[in-house]
């Protein structure tokens, strides 16, 4: 009776791939109020499948040419989710340098992490902070290339150490407002600006630092530390998920964790 449904390996990867492009496009936009535009969009697709499948031919004809125009729509609609996608998708195989990771891969160049020195200067700048209920946003760089973060703000190349960090945080201090960039294990930039987050679910007490943070992890690979200044809390953001650290010792193995 099922004689005319034949699946072969090629459905089932067809089917694996439209299942998991849907998933990656539904995370990119989780949280924000272009999901409520996909919802609708995936509802439209499948009416229309359904319309087609009734042989309501005038009916089909209409949907199919409000589809057919609504590619160039999406592009419209959908501009700032489609770069983060491509930007993620470029950082997966190029690094700050503009090399292939799949070169460096092949020839068995590892990702540089932070050394034991620097770790400890960043850890107890932010243990200090913490204390004092100074505000703080610390960016870590990673593979993408943070040089147009950089750009907005004031360029340091200095070395890392928790005296200099604390200065500049310290709530007097001309580069105190805007984030700081550490890369290569030096701090390029302070007073940085960051891209605000558009999810819309982030909890009421969360600053604009939280806001920054979480902006710029969605877009880059970048780790980002922030330290509270109304509760003194330090919270680790990555990947756009936030989280509030119990102790320094966590911090530090957040940090080391996503060096690897």
């Amino acid at each position: 009776m099922l004689d005319f449904i034949k699946i072969d390996f090629i459905d089932i990867l067809d089917i694996f791939l439209v299942g998991l492009l849907i998933y990656q496009a539904y995370k990119l936009i989780k949280g924000t109020a272009a999901l409520n535009i996909f919802t609708g969009i995936i509802v439209f697709y499948f009416l229309w499948l359904v319309v087609k499948a009734l042989q309501m031919d005038l009916l089909s004809a209409i949907l199919g040419q409000v589809i057919g125009v609504g590619v160039l729509a999406l592009i419209i609609l959908f501009q700032q989710e489609i770069r983060r996608f491509l930007l993620r998708l470029g950082t997966r195989y190029m690094d700050s340098r503009q090399k292939l990771r799949l070169v460096n891969a092949f020839l068995g160049k590892k990702r540089r992490g932070l050394s034991l020195e620097v770790l400890d200067e960043i850890t107890l700048a932010c243990r200090s902070m913490s204390e004092t209920k100074t505000g703080a946003l610390i960016v870590l760089s990673h593979i993408s290339s943070l040089e147009f973060i950089a750009e907005t703000g004031d360029r340091l190349d200095a070395m890392i150490s928790r005296r200099l960090i604390e200065n500049v945080f310290f709530k007097n201090a001309p580069l105190h407002d805007g984030a700081m960039i550490i890369s290569d294990e030096k701090i390029v930039a302070a007073r940085c600006t960051l891209p605000i987050s558009e999810n819309t679910h982030i909890p009421a007490h969360f600053g604009m630092r939280h806001r920054a943070a979480l902006g710029l992890s969605e877009q880059s690979d970048a780790t980002v530390i922030v330290v509270s200044e109304q509760r003194g809390e330090i919270s680790y953001i990555r990947n756009g998920e936030l989280k509030v650290m119990k102790s320094i010792n966590e911090l530090r193995l957040a940090i080391e964790d996503s060096y690897k």
